[in-house]
């Protein structure tokens, strides 16, 4: 074994060993489901900015979204940037404040299934036990879309076997989400969202001022090609044109409905720092997102020896073991490593949450005592990771790809019914109900059908899905007739409140 690779190790051994400690360090915190599952509403704003960015970006942002710029340029990868940036915008404006408040009415709900059942008055609980299932679906894809870019790093740098790589991240991840819940969650994703962005800023320096400033950057990468570095070129295999853009743009559509990301707003200590949390979430994530696109551009140049098929999404490794002393770069690759669990933890979480507390207890009607809730959540993490992992043997999956179909199918399936639960007095149960059902299942049928059969399949499933979601809850809701007083007195009282 090699000094560089004991290095590398250390740096390894260091990383994963403070996380496991910061989940025994929160084990004895968690003395119900409100604590294991929102920290008790009592998060800082660094720590809810830093956590739902870090939860939000995941592997494919330094892994995925390089690996698309690498192989194809700035088209897709910049216009899939600039459609999630204006969505994190978005969501932080007119959602974060409005949900923190309106789910502490509606019964001090916890999860957002429970949040839509209180919202509508769901006494039969259709609503918890439809968007349990597809929230466990969806994320089980993109649970292993993290583990899938954890096994990739320990392959690419320590050459260890792709099944060895997946075992050591999904038990690293498993080990503190279980013993700390959310707040470990949280806590471990500041971290990880501050390595991150350490790590991409510095990166991205070096190589541009090696490949001679910007200007001499920018011609080197040219060299390959003008979409490399211009979103709006049509060269190359294939144009990219308007259709591309839009599914490009479409995935800002998806935040709104991101369950592990919605919990960070409800579990914010008070609606008064979310402004605070907001802007310091929008420095991170559009330098995060920007840098990342440029370092898998500037690659094309600076690497010196290009990647094979099929490897695209090492990218960013191969550029930080060429950049950096070995133990620096094994720090900074924890980075990629933190990426990957800083969502799969989350998403551990909140499938869990959606099991345990919208399953067993409002469809099941079992009422356990809090400690007994906190094991059964445990235990459904654990089921979960293990069917994720199953997922993830496949070595050649794609972590955009997987990334893609399970943001789609959230987007779809929540995001138009936290609007209207928000905005809209006269929703109803109802028309939850069939928003759900028609987005999850849209997102589900369009990703499965080929564009060859016709263009418009081409088009990235949220958007139809979104517009499908929507549109039957609008109008389900307004044929039904049978409005719940309680309901709108409820939505009269939170639109009284003050911030």
């Amino acid at each position: 074994m090699s000094s560089a690779m004991i290095q590398e190790i250390i740096a390894f051994v260091l990383y994963l060993g403070i996380m496991i400690y910061i989940g025994i360090r929160f084990m004895g915190k968690n003395n119900n489901s409100e604590d294991f599952f929102l920290g008790g509403r009592n998060l800082s704003p660094w720590t809810t900015a830093l956590s739902a960015e870090a939860s939000d970006m995941s592997g494919w942002l330094l892994m995925g979204l390089p690996g698309v710029a690498y192989l194809t340029g700035m088209k897709e990868a910049f216009w899939t940037a600039v459609g999630l940036e204006i969505g994190t915008y978005l969501n932080w404006l007119i959602i974060a404040k409005r949900l923190r408040k309106y789910s502490v009415l509606c019964n001090n709900s916890i999860t957002i299934p429970e949040f839509l059942t209180n919202r509508f008055k769901d006494e039969k609980n259709i609503i918890s036990s439809i968007s349990a299932l597809f929230i466990v679906l969806f994320f089980i894809v993109y649970t292993a879309s993290g583990f899938v870019a954890c096994a990739k790093l320990l392959n690419s740098v320590f050459n260890l076997p792709y099944i060895c790589g997946l075992l050591i991240g999904v038990v690293v991840i498993l080990l503190y989400t279980l013993l700390g819940g959310f707040s470990a969650v949280c806590t471990t994703d500041s971290i990880q969202g501050s390595l991150m962005f350490v790590a991409l800023i510095i990166t991205v320096c070096i190589m541009t001022v090696t490949l001679g400033g910007p200007n001499g950057a920018a011609e080197k990468v040219s060299a390959f090609g003008s979409q490399f570095l211009n979103p709006f070129s049509a060269e190359g295999d294939k144009s990219f044109g308007a259709m591309s853009i839009i599914s490009s743009l479409a995935w800002g559509l998806g935040y709104s409905g991101m369950p592990h990301i919605l919990v960070r707003f409800m579990g914010i200590r008070s609606n008064k720092e979310i402004k605070v949390s907001r802007r310091i979430a929008m420095v991170w994530v559009t330098i995060a997102m920007f840098s990342a696109i440029i370092i898998g551009a500037l690659a094309k140049a600076y690497l010196l020896a290009p990647l094979e098929d099929g490897k695209q999404e090492t990218v960013i490794i191969s550029t930080l073991l060429q950049t950096y002393q070995p133990f620096i770069a094994g720090v900074f690759l924890c980075a990629i490593l933190a990426a990957a669990m800083s969502t799969a933890d989350s998403q551990l979480l909140v499938a869990a949450s959606a099991f345990s507390e919208d399953f067993c207890q409002n469809i099941l009607k079992r009422k356990f005592e809090p400690k007994t809730m906190v094991l059964v959540s445990r235990i459904t993490v654990l089921c979960i990771a293990l069917i994720a992992f199953v997922i993830s043997l496949d070595e050649n999956s794609s972590i955009f790809s997987l990334v893609s179909y399970a943001w789609a199918g959230f987007g779809a399936t929540f995001g138009p019914l936290i609007f209207l639960a928000l905005f809209w007095r006269n929703a109803t149960a109802k028309g939850a109900v069939a928003g759900i059902i028609a987005g999850g299942l849209t997102v589900v049928i369009w990703h499965n059908i080929p564009a060859s059969i016709a263009p418009i399949f081409g088009l990235y499933e949220i958007l139809p899905g979104f517009i499908l979601c929507l549109l039957f809850a609008v109008v389900v809701s307004l044929l039904d007739k049978n409005k719940n007083p309680q309901m709108l007195e409820e939505f009269d009282a939170y639109k009284a409140l003050e911030d």
